[in-house]
């Protein structure tokens, strides 16, 4: 059974960083793109981050871009979201997704199945 479960998420101060992991189980990330999400609550969930198949293309959305940074480690199967410079507003739950068709790229991704999340915190 395809299964995401996210870890890492914590509360820290602004401007610190945080790494958010992603453990897949039941298929092969290297094959499938995978995204991150994140949200408040009231708020509509966004889409942050997404590294697609085999070579990983890499996008992010202009909130994050230049502070996170995706990245896929094929032997732990795991999928990590690297978040610095953390600011109050980054303060949601975050979740993963995978888009299960085969070699999917993060060119209008379908994202079908997701993880719990996990809470990010930023606060003084």
């Amino acid at each position: 059974q395809l299964q995401l479960v996210e870890s890492g998420g914590g509360l820290v101060q602004p401007g610190e960083s945080l790494r958010l992991s992603c453990a897949a189980s039941g298929f092969t990330v290297d094959f499938y793109a995978i995204g991150w999400f994140r949200q408040v609550p009231g708020k509509e969930r966004e889409g942050i981050s997404c590294i697609g198949s085999g070579s990983g293309s890499t996008t992010y959305a202009d909130s994050v871009k230049g502070r996170f940074t995706i990245s896929r480690d094929n032997a732990k199967n795991t999928v990590f979201l690297q978040m610095n410079s953390l600011t109050p507003e980054d303060t949601a739950v975050y979740y993963c997704a995978l888009d299960a068709r085969t070699y999917s790229q993060c060119v209008q991704p379908d994202y079908t199945w997701w993880g719990q999340g996990t809470q990010v915190t930023v606060s003084s």
